[in-house]
């Protein structure tokens, strides 16, 4: 692990380029907010665009290009995936699933969209890639995908965690996954699963919002003995919605955090 602490994360998520309800000032916001913060990478969990066209992948990869940061990983959505989105995604943005590794600090992409349906899937075809990915047992692992890998409160009826969840989570769980970033229901939320915490992002920039909810996105920071995790709203001061030791992986959730993503969903 690297001497320089706090290592930090930046998760944007379901940016929907194209949309109706995509709103530019809070993308340049967050874009300038990121910058500002100058993390150590970002991860992108899905919907980028709104229909999957070029079009719309073009201006998400302007916007994401305006991010200074030296590591950044892309996820797809199922928003992406649709009208052969796929293949516009993988021509400006690379492979649908990779993986960046620096300062002990270990992030494994998950392409979990699938072609013109909103469920996902990540499929057993991967499990094998994910264990090789995550068997350096000293690294501070975290797995990312755009669905959801366990029913987030607020979002109704839970059709979209991902189909293959329990089979996926028995993986990641034996690999001593630390963290799973998802996105997909702009609801955030933490949730603690044994020793493995699992963290919703809202959407970055869009008034897709249910309830109450805010455009926002999160910022993980990882110390030398604990993790944070930070929600951001653009133009809002920053919250802890959690701080647990490295060691144990026991979370402490404010009791006004769940409250607000509860109420706020």
């Amino acid at each position: 692990m690297s001497d320089r602490f706090p290592i930090v994360v930046v998760q944007i998520s379901d940016l929907h380029l194209g949309s109706q309800y995509h709103i530019p000032s809070l993308a340049t916001r967050v874009v300038d907010e990121i910058n500002e913060l100058s993390p150590d990478a970002v991860v992108v969990t899905g919907d980028l665009t709104d229909m999957g066209f070029r079009q719309e992948f073009r201006a998400a990869k302007r916007l994401l290009s305006r991010i200074r940061v030296s590591r950044m990983m892309v996820l797809p959505g199922n928003h992406d995936a649709r009208n052969v989105g796929d293949m516009h995604f993988e021509e400006l943005f690379g492979a649908r699933s990779n993986e960046i590794a620096f300062d002990g600090v270990r992030i494994v992409g998950l392409d979990s969209s699938e072609p013109d349906l909103d469920t996902g899937r990540v499929g057993r075809e991967r499990y094998r890639w994910i264990e090789e990915r995550f068997s350096e047992p000293d690294d501070f692992k975290i797995a990312a995908l755009h669905h959801h890998l366990l029913p987030v409160p607020g979002t109704g009826r839970e059709r979209n965690i991902v189909h293959d969840a329990g089979d996926l989570l028995r993986v990641l769980t034996n690999c001593g996954c630390d963290m799973v970033l998802c996105g997909h229901k702009h609801v955030p939320n933490v949730w603690r699963l044994e020793q493995m915490v699992v963290v919703n992002a809202g959407t970055a920039c869009t008034y897709r919002l249910r309830g109450k909810a805010k455009a926002c996105y999160n910022i993980v920071e990882i110390h030398e003995d604990r993790v944070k995790i930070v929600l951001k709203r653009p133009f809002d001061p920053p919250e802890i919605v959690a701080d647990f030791p490295r060691a144990s992986r026991t979370v402490q959730v404010p009791r006004s955090s769940l409250a607000m993503t509860s109420e706020e969903a």
